[in-house]
């Protein structure tokens, strides 16, 4: 079972490859509002980012319940 930190370092690396920078620090409050190149072409290029590099599905409504960066991690959390 994987920690919510290793988790998040992984998730980290997503973001800043989806977004291109290299600078970019996400903490469990980071939402769409704190990135400004994160519409809704870009979230779905992290949900499946993420769904490839943990090799799991997440269902399209338990992604548009998330608020933050925080749920995100709990729920890759509970699916692995």
């Amino acid at each position: 079972m994987m920690t919510h930190e290793e988790i998040m370092e992984i998730v980290q690396g997503i973001f800043r490859d989806v977004f291109d920078d290299e600078t970019l620090i996400i903490k469990d409050s980071t939402n769409s509002k704190d990135i400004e190149d994160w519409d809704s072409l870009e979230h779905i290029t992290l949900v499946v980012s993420m769904e490839k590099e943990f090799n799991l599905k997440f269902d399209l409504k338990e992604v548009n319940e998330l608020a933050n960066v925080g749920e995100m991690v709990d729920l890759i959390a509970s699916k692995l």
